[in-house]
């Protein structure tokens, strides 16, 4: 993989340095192959090459296109069309190769463009759906709640919660900045997304 200059990145879901789109590739292959291998799930590796054909072919809303057409500059024809010697394959056939390739060119240019647009069009619809469902949480002096532990990146048992507290609320400032206040230490400032409203208090 060096001789190619190709570097090997580990992605898990929760790696939020990549940015997800091969674990939702090999999801879209997933689904493709859990309606078309049956009860034999070894022969999964028979229906692989059908299901990456599909998978190409098939309309992608993000990207505006399908992939096929975005790595090659055209729709997918069948190979019957070119049996028949469809209208589109004699039109492309007599064309000067320089003026093909040029042309073929600038067509690919641009529709990684409008791919690209398209990409920040979906996302933004995307962010603007998921925003919408979220519901600030409202915090005042005296609550208490729970801190995400955000450095704990490895669990040491099933059990083990990954909240820490309870701690109460001091004081509240603009943007989301909580002061907390603990017993054995001193008040301390943390996003308030990262907390939790207790349904009960301590006594």
């Amino acid at each position: 993989m060096q001789k190619f200059g190709v570097t090997h990145r580990l992605a898990t879901p929760h790696h939020p340095q990549t940015s997800g789109q091969v674990e939702v590739s090999n999801r879209g292959l997933k689904y493709i192959l859990e309606r078309t291998v049956g009860e034999n799930h070894a022969s999964w590796s028979n229906k692989l090459d059908d299901t990456l054909w599909a998978f190409r072919t098939t309309y992608k809303t993000p990207i505006g296109c399908t992939s096929y057409k975005l790595v090659y500059g055209k729709a997918c024809h069948l190979l019957i069309k070119l049996e028949h010697k469809s209208y589109w394959a004699l039109e492309h056939a007599n064309f000067d190769q320089k003026t093909v390739g040029d042309h073929k060119k600038v067509q690919l240019n641009e529709l990684c463009d409008q791919a690209y647009e398209n990409s920040l069009i979906y996302k933004e619809k995307t962010k603007r759906l998921h925003d919408s469902k979220i519901k600030d949480s409202v915090f005042n002096i005296g609550d208490r709640v729970l801190l995400f532990n955000s450095r704990l990146k490895i669990f040491f048992g099933k059990l083990k919660s990954c909240w820490s507290g309870p701690f109460t609320i001091s004081h509240v400032y603009p943007y989301s900045i909580v002061e907390l206040a603990q017993p054995d230490g001193p008040n301390f400032k943390v996003n308030g997304h990262r907390l939790k409203l207790l349904g009960f208090h301590f006594t």
